[in-house]
């Protein structure tokens, strides 16, 4: 018998979401990840999770309420991760006419399950906040309901998810050769050794090295795909409410700006091919200026490629249609026969859809395996297990058992990890009971969570993906991270060590650290 059910190649948001459902359907599944889990494109989204508009204008109105419903899906299993804001299109007098804007988001309200969100609605701007951020021109936008997430921190805590079920997620761990006969047969570097282990089926769920890991690791026919960069910018914060900008740009595309950290604003995006090393996805200076100017339509500040702090970039397949034309539908795709192992591959697609994406790869093997019901859809990610009108009472409780928290702090550390926030902060009382401190808020037993618990081995995994701390720490912090975090490892290594070859111990730790 192999050693797993399912091997997963790739952890980004679809690898980690084929995990998640795999395990909780009673398959022994293991991941693994060159890097850190959404180290690439999948930490590099548009950061939405919404019905896509662009859908309604094509009169697409089965995607529309089909991730409407996903939207609602996430908001009721990831209440801190996946927050409803308010969005607001400005009219413009160049752009799309009042009354299709007006018929457009009814339409979007009613084609959405349970209307539980607020009702689109029109708004003078001259007399409301949203319009102080905006160019006099602008009397009247509409507002509508969807939603934001934090996009890294939902790839992290869908593999601790799927860990608890059971999973094996290995990071720093790359797969090297796959032998396929009626098992597959994996030579992984893990840490530097070598190691192999056997599967009974295995997913390709590398994105945009889907094409280059079929043709030298796996050694079959590659998918039918091509890859697109996406990028944003950030810049200095341009508005001081609670909402998100859609700005219709003149070549017809749908720009957003939202709020990012507490002291920036994140524009985009800008999307085309891609070509190169999707490792290495570097925002060219056309984008960056084409944002720039879609943005000063509407804003009052000015905003210069010099007011750009950071580039947000990332390469992920897409579909090649025969006509050569790309699309941004994901692919999902299964190939078996009698006498060659299942080789399921997923890439592409949007966050938004990424729990159905996996749940339907996952019920393609069902001719394979006797799989339980499908559950993604109603289970909560941890820490997610609380309604999502009850996030401003879990930020006010945690100021009420942490004094020493401030709104914004403690707003941060709920979005991050919702009821299990006292597994990090347990009984302190000051902050000095969470020992060392790197910026203003970052703490020792923070960034011991995150490497113990959530696979964190690089500075840049904590300030980039677990948190949005990056930003704002001075570099004299970031040194000490490094080095802090670089003790705890070798003190992590030395007590595995301790711990014996396979004793349960080492196996639980080794899983716990993606070790």
């Amino acid at each position: 018998m192999a050693d797993y059910d399912l091997a997963i190649i790739g952890g980004g948001l679809n690898g980690v979401s084929l995990a998640r459902d795999a395990a909780g359907r009673g398959l022994r599944v293991l991941l693994v990840e060159q890097g850190d889990l959404g180290g690439a494109a999948s930490s590099a989204t548009s950061r939405l999770v919404h019905g896509d508009l662009a859908a309604l204008e094509r009169r697409n109105l089965w995607r529309v309420r089909a991730t409407l419903a996903e939207r609602a899906a996430w908001l009721g299993i990831a209440p801190h991760l996946v927050r409803p804001v308010r969005f607001a299109i400005p009219a413009h007098a160049n752009e799309r006419p009042s009354w299709q804007l007006r018929a457009g988001l009814w339409l979007y309200d009613r084609l959405g399950p349970g209307r539980r969100l607020p009702a689109a609605q029109a708004l003078d701007v001259t007399h409301h906040p949203i319009g102080d951020a905006l160019k006099r021109p602008f009397g009247t936008a509409f507002e509508y309901s969807d939603c934001v997430v934090d996009d890294s921190r939902l790839v992290v805590l869908t593999a601790l998810d799927a860990a608890e079920r059971g999973a094996a997620i290995r990071t720093g761990a790359r797969c090297i050769r796959a032998d396929r006969d009626r098992i597959w047969r994996l030579a992984i570097i893990d840490r530097g050794h070598r190691r192999i282990v056997t599967a009974s089926a295995l997913a390709n769920a590398t994105g945009a090295w889907s094409v280059s890991t079929a043709e030298t690791v796996l050694r079959q026919p590659p998918p039918r795909v091509t890859a697109r960069q996406v990028s944003q910018i950030v810049v200095p914060r341009l508005f001081d409410v609670d909402a998100v900008y859609v700005f219709q740009n003149s070549d017809g595309r749908l720009i957003f700006a939202q709020p990012y950290d507490r002291e920036h604003t994140l524009i985009g995006s800008v999307a085309h091919g891609f070509k190169g090393d999707p490792a290495v996805v570097s925002m060219p200076a056309a984008d960056v200026a084409y944002l720039c100017k879609a943005a000063n339509r509407y804003f009052r500040s000015d905003i210069q490629p010099v007011d750009v702090v950071r580039t947000v970039s990332g390469a992920n397949a897409t579909l090649l249609r025969d006509a050569g034309a790309e699309t941004l539908e994901s692919v999902v795709s299964l190939h078996a026969s009698r006498r060659l192992a299942p080789l399921l591959t997923m890439c592409g697609g949007d966050v938004t859809t990424a729990r159905r994406r996996a749940e339907q790869a996952v019920s393609s093997l069902a001719k394979f395996y006797e799989l339980r019901p499908r559950w993604t859809a109603r289970a909560p990610l941890p820490g997610g297990d609380f309604g999502w009108e009850r996030f401003e009472d879990l930020v006010d409780d945690a100021r009420d058992r942490w004094r020493f928290l401030g709104e914004a702090e403690a707003r941060r550390l709920v979005g991050a990890y919702g009821t299990r926030l006292a597994q990090i902060l347990g009984d302190a009382r000051e902050r000095a009971d969470l020992g060392q401190t790197f910026g203003s808020e970052l703490t020792e037993a923070e960034v011991r969570y995150l490497m113990t618990r959530e696979w964190a081995r690089f500075p840049e995994d904590v300030l980039w993906r677990r948190t949005k701390l990056g930003l704002t720490m001075a570099a004299a912090d970031r040194d000490a991270l490094a080095a802090f975090m670089a003790t705890a490892s070798c003190q992590n290594a030395a007590r595995l060590g301790e711990a014996g070859g396979d004793s349960p111990a080492r196996k639980v730790e080794l899983q716990s650290i993606g070790g």
